[in-house]
């Protein structure tokens, strides 16, 4: 039980890094033209990208 709980929490943490770096990688692609045609700040995606990720 204590197991089956440790390795459940594992895999969310593994699942929840995966989705958040390639986020990361995906905005990190932006050139600074996409940002500014999309009126967008790299950090504040970014923040907002961990924020609702990992709460």
């Amino acid at each position: 039980m204590i197991f089956d709980n440790f390795v459940s929490r594992a895999r969310t943490s593994i699942a929840k890094r995966k989705q958040y770096n390639r986020l990361v990688a995906e905005i990190d692609s932006f050139s600074s033209r996409d940002l500014a045609d999309m009126r967008a700040d790299r950090s504040e995606m970014l923040y907002q990208i961990h924020k609702q990720i990992y709460g």
